[in-house]
């Protein structure tokens, strides 16, 4: 199998970690990026990883020696930028999440499925060898009846970026954390449990000196029967858990979420840091927590679903789901109410 020839729309310190985590694949390589402002950081990246700049996406949907396009960019625009890819018969890695509108989403999923191209979506805690054994686990009945799964994302972010970033905006990322973070449980509940059903949510501002929210939190009904919980919080210490219980066992993963200032290797390989299962009667187990960059594992699979191989592990419908479970997290900030999802 060839390299996977990709560009990347997006060069901030997201975008460096993702060139960062495949430097030495054999799979995949960035051979291209669009950035306009053309900073010295944007330089200093080009030079150490031999890519060449570019100043617009169209350039690169253009390029006959571009396969492949990574978009490391604000959500709003990422259902259009999909579909300008797939018209241009590229390929498409679009950094989570794929969107906050259902509508929106679904037209970015007809046009890659009319154009034959692969789509991937950067949820990268699926990836984790930890959460893969967690999925098993729930799967083969080892934790029994499933009770309620919940989850809780906190970092400092909002005390620290500035009041221009999109992280920032209301507009750009409504519920505060729910876009930057939160997003990556609700993928989660869908990945080990199927569908939601409903949600309530609740989200203020308490700490941030910005406009935006700081502190969220969301009550979910799945289909299968569960209940779920998730909060996010943007002016704390930086935390992950998520936790499921079962009428046999409980299981917890710990670990981080992304604060500014990280190094690359934190952030590909530090998500998890924990593992512990504790079963109804007896002692708790640790589980070891392999290091792992989850950055690595998600794009080396887009390579290998590209070119032919083993199809991206998050399908396009459970991609479309994600959405509307968003999207309905939306609305009943707004409402005040339970909301089912579309």
């Amino acid at each position: 199998m060839a390299q996977l020839r990709a560009a990347i729309v997006g060069l901030g310190w997201w975008g460096g970690t993702l060139i960062d985590a495949v430097r030495d694949s054999p799979l995949i390589r960035f051979v291209a990026a669009a950035t306009r402002k053309r900073s010295a950081h944007d330089q200093e990246l080009a030079t150490k990883y031999g890519i060449r700049l570019t100043g617009s996406l169209e350039e690169l949907t253009a390029d006959r020696d571009v396969d492949a396009i990574v978009l490391a960019t604000p959500p709003a625009g990422h259902p259009e930028q999909i579909i300008q890819c797939a018209r241009a018969g590229k390929h498409v890695f679009c950094e989570k999440p794929l969107s906050a509108s259902k509508s929106a989403a679904q037209e970015a999923l007809t046009a890659v499925q009319r154009a034959g191209v692969t789509l991937a979506l950067g949820y990268n805690r699926r990836f984790h060898p930890s959460w893969v054994d967690l999925k098993r686990r729930i799967a083969a009945g080892e934790l029994g009846i499933i009770c309620h799964a919940e989850c809780t994302m906190s970092g400092p972010n909002a005390l620290l970026m500035s009041h221009d970033a999109w992280r920032a905006q209301p507009a750009e990322a409504p519920c505060g954390g729910l876009l930057p973070m939160g997003v990556h449980a609700i993928d989660g509940l869908i990945d080990l449990f199927g569908q939601i059903e409903g949600v309530y949510c609740q989200s203020l501002r308490r700490a941030a000196s910005g406009p935006n929210d700081d502190t969220t939190s969301m009550l979910f009904r799945l289909k299968a029967g569960p209940t779920a919980y998730l909060a996010t919080m943007m002016s704390t210490a930086g935390s992950f858990r998520f936790q499921v219980y079962g009428s046999k066992a409980m299981a917890l993963l710990g670990g981080a979420v992304h604060v500014a200032g990280q190094s690359s290797e934190q952030r590909r390989s530090g998500l998890f840091g924990s593992y512990l299962l504790q079963p109804i009667k007896g002692d708790a187990q640790s589980l070891d927590v392999p290091a792992f960059d989850v950055n690595r594992a998600e794009l080396d699979a887009f390579a290998t679903a590209a070119q032919g191989g083993a199809p991206f592990p998050i399908p396009p419908e459970q991609m479309l789901h994600g959405v509307a479970v968003t999207e309905a997290v939306l609305v009943s900030a707004r409402s005040g109410k339970y909301e089912s999802v579309a």
